[in-house]
């Protein structure tokens, strides 16, 4: 019964952390039925699902430069991460939603918001690290002390440093550009905000095509056996 009601509290207590958020936040809930352009694929392709097909063949691509002829099973995470990532994006370069007061929180871009960049990065390391266990085992571990242990300090911090450069970089970027845009549609409304929003939305497509490839390379590196890393190498 002791150890029942000790695991009871240390329950409730990781329940409280998790709901712990950074800043104040507004959520909407929202049913969305989403109509996939491919659902009846046709021999002669549709605009839908060419659009459909060059976005699935570019992740593919991305996917197989990066982390090597093991790259298929991989392709639904590296696909998730860029999609979202440039819709988010975009959501917050296509309008300047900051323009819009509200009493609690605002309205921007999800990756606008740091709790959501970190949730990405961190859902990367966990991501390469799981393929460097699944592939090396407890081994995967020596990468720490090689070629040297006295590099243990410094191996050990990079994989700290990954996840808070992924997502301080996304989330730099994106809150600097909506920044700008708002305070040019609040000093000049009419025409000269549109060339900076229109830098911004490709600077949000560049974003989200750095965090994809550098999530794809990691998972690479990670991955990839002691042999075929010495050979690359070299």
């Amino acid at each position: 019964m002791d150890v029942i009601s000790s695991s009871i509290k240390t329950y409730n207590i990781w329940f409280e952390i998790s709901g712990v958020e950074v800043g104040q936040h507004l959520y909407w809930q929202i049913g969305v039925s989403v109509i996939i352009a491919v659902r009846n694929p046709q021999t002669i392709p549709t605009d839908g699902q060419n659009l459909f097909e060059y976005i699935l063949e570019f992740i593919r691509d991305l996917s197989k430069t990066q982390i090597g002829d093991e790259y298929g099973p991989w392709i639904p995470f590296i696909g998730t991460m860029f999609l979202f990532i440039f819709v988010s994006n975009w959501s917050g370069a296509l309008l300047p939603w900051k323009i819009i007061e509200l009493p609690h929180g605002e309205l921007a871009a999800p990756t606008n918001d740091i709790n959501t960049t970190v949730a990405l990065a961190l859902l990367t390391s966990v991501a390469y690290f799981y393929a460097g266990l699944s592939k090396k085992g407890l081994s995967y571990f020596e990468k720490y002390i090689k070629p040297t242990p006295i590099l243990l300090p410094i191996n050990i911090l990079e994989d700290f440093t990954k996840p808070l450069s992924l997502s301080f970089r996304l989330f730099g970027n994106i809150l600097a550009d909506e920044l700008v845009v708002v305070v040019l549609v609040s000093l000049v409304p009419l025409v000269i905000p549109i060339p900076v929003m229109l830098l911004g939305l490709f600077t949000s497509g560049i974003q989200a095509l750095i965090f994809a490839t550098l999530a794809a390379a990691y998972r690479g590196i990670h991955g990839r056996s002691s042999l075929t890393s010495f050979r690359r190498t070299k």
